[in-house]
């Protein structure tokens, strides 16, 4: 099992790249199966929920080609086997979103249910009760969702009880081949949202208000083939920036999309980092003065993203003062404070609220990830700690972030990646 050895006490320097957002990629990649047509999507990231969901489309009879720069076109044919197994999914949390486009386009579909991440439920009740109302039926056994619409689905008025981002990419997948009109309310407003109805658009559907929380679709009879660039993953960006802030340094980001970042560089910009937004794709973080404690509440775009929550906590052991981190998206996200505990942070959890108190020394220490994020929260802290941070389990960080040790490295830091 991999690890990450770090010694920390660098300053972060230099320009970074960012890739493809994973979050955008993975619902596009589902995509694909609506149409028997190529789609070419761009900026794939290579990280291993993407080769998860790419060997997904290969296993259920699509054609896979890549081109090793991150370019991979796809083509569902019509022959296309409408099963997601566990064996084949099981470590991934998106395997729902190819729930919505396997029953919109070929009436049925056997879903296994979602692994990956340890941070708390997912709404996969939502996708159900959304195909539902679409006119599939949803079975639930053995571990699998089985959806059925043999006559197809019909347009209808979708209200989500509460805002989810994967929901909403699965039912407008759904919908895009439905009869008739479908409206999504409460709908997610996530830029990833916006950039999977950008493809569906370019493949020939009809679409009105991606971006807002009220989504309209007028269903057509068929999809074509297209060509499409992933957006930049603003959650990989945004650990960067923190990474910037964290180490005192001096971090351009590249490829990003600096309107996606508004809540958290506000939030920098609070603590005492210097943010300039330089081009329509760069952005510059640096920071010379005493960081500031800022609080902060995990909320629904254009809120205060939860995938960036365990980054932020870890630059707050470094502000002077208190934070009160308040996490409002996910039930069990604090995992990574016994962690930061650990290697010498002051926090105290109460309820959904993690209580920072800082400036702490830091120092180095053996810790474990127990997802995604959490990992990225524990290189950021090694990155400051005194003496050598080891970070075991970083496959979770595989799942979500291309090349990171590279990345680091490339800025300076002292990072190696040790096989288990």
């Amino acid at each position: 099992m991999d690890r990450f050895v770090i010694e920390g006490g660098v300053k972060l320097r230099g320009r970074v790249e960012v890739s493809g957002a994973k979050n955008s990629a993975l619902p596009a990649l589902a995509a694909c199966l609506l149409t028997s047509e190529p789609v070419t999507l761009h900026r794939i990231p290579q990280v291993k929920d993407i080769r998860t969901m790419i060997d997904l489309l290969a296993h259920m009879g699509a054609r896979v080609e890549e081109d090793g720069q991150g370019a991979v076109t796809i083509m569902g044919g019509s022959g296309l086997e409408p099963v997601a197994p566990y064996e084949v999914v099981k470590t991934m949390r998106a395997s729902s979103l190819v729930l919505g486009p396997l029953v919109g386009r070929f009436g049925r579909a056997r879903v296994s249910l979602p692994g990956g991440c340890a941070i708390g439920a997912r709404p996969i009740d939502l996708h159900m009760r959304g195909l539902e109302q679409l006119g599939a039926r949803i079975e639930q056994t053995h571990g699998y969702i089985e959806a059925t619409a043999p006559q197809g689905l019909t347009g209808a008025i979708v209200r989500f009880d509460r805002i989810t981002v994967t929901g909403t990419e699965d039912i407008l997948m759904a919908a895009v081949l439905a009869r008739g009109e479908t409206v999504i309310q409460n709908a997610a407003r996530e830029p990833e949202v916006v950039d999977l109805a950008e493809l569906l658009t370019k493949m020939g559907a009809d679409i009105e208000g991606a971006g807002t929380s009220t989504i309209r679709i007028h269903g057509v009879r068929t999809l074509r083939g297209a060509d499409h660039t992933i957006i930049a993953d603003r959650i990989e960006a945004g650990t960067f920036a923190i990474g910037a802030a964290i180490t005192g340094g001096d971090v351009e980001v590249a490829g990003c999309v600096p309107d996606h970042l508004s809540a958290l560089t506000s939030k920098l910009r609070l603590a005492g980092a210097e943010v300039n937004v330089i081009g329509p794709d760069l952005l510059r973080v640096r920071r010379e003065e005493p960081l500031q404690s800022v609080d902060i509440i995990t909320e629904e775009h254009p809120g205060f993203a939860t995938d960036l929550q365990a980054q932020f906590m870890s630059l707050m052991t470094q502000a002077e003062g208190i934070a009160i981190v308040s996490e409002r998206i996910f039930e069990n996200r604090f995992m990574h404070v016994p962690e930061l505990v650990r290697m010498g942070a002051s926090i105290r959890i109460d309820g959904n609220q993690a209580i920072v108190a800082g400036p702490r020394r830091l120092t180095g220490a053996h810790v474990m990830a127990s997802d995604l994020r959490a990992s990225a929260s524990l290189v950021l802290a090694g990155l400051v700690a005194e003496g050598e941070t080891i970070v075991d389990r970083v496959y979770h960080m595989d799942r979500g972030y291309e090349k990171i040790e590279s990345k680091l490295a490339g800025l300076g830091a002292r990072i190696r990646r040790e096989r288990g």
